[in-house]
């Protein structure tokens, strides 16, 4: 059996993590530049190695296939704290009418809470970061 060699400090080639628990990215981030995911960081389902708590009924194998969620630790940005309307989380943008709105979406255009007085009547509930949107957010900075 042949022994890997032992990368010089010259050589290109650098060894690098793929982390498989969410828990790793703190410890890796403050010694490591580069390293992979294994798993998607903005995956809300619950497995074994996350940090939401799930019920021991959840957890037996002749209890029903659903799942009991009784906590989540920490908060999300886009769902727990103020966000642009197409960013919601509780709403999907592509997927639910734009006129919907959480408690916490505002509109892009205004920079107030949702809805505006112009959410329906003008579109801005359709508004994103992008194109005209982009522009008639800047003049509505500039004239307010």
């Amino acid at each position: 059996m042949k022994r890997a060699r032992i990368l010089q400090d010259d050589s290109p080639i650098r060894v690098i993590a793929c982390l498989k628990k969410i828990d790793d990215i703190k410890r890796f981030e403050e010694t490591d530049d580069c390293f992979i995911l294994g798993f998607d960081p903005t995956d809300t389902t619950p497995n074994k190695d996350s940090d939401v708590k799930v019920s021991s009924k959840s957890l037996n194998k002749d209890a029903d296939d659903d799942i009991c969620v009784l906590a989540e630790k920490g908060k999300i940005a886009l769902r727990d704290y103020p966000h642009s309307r197409h960013l919601c989380l509780k709403f999907p943008f592509k997927t639910t009418p734009s006129e919907s709105y959480c408690e916490k979406c505002y509109c892009y255009v205004c920079d107030s809470a949702a809805p505006c007085m112009y959410w329906t009547d003008s579109r801005h509930c359709a508004a994103e970061n992008s194109g005209r949107w982009k522009d008639m957010r800047k003049v509505r900075k500039t004239v307010y």
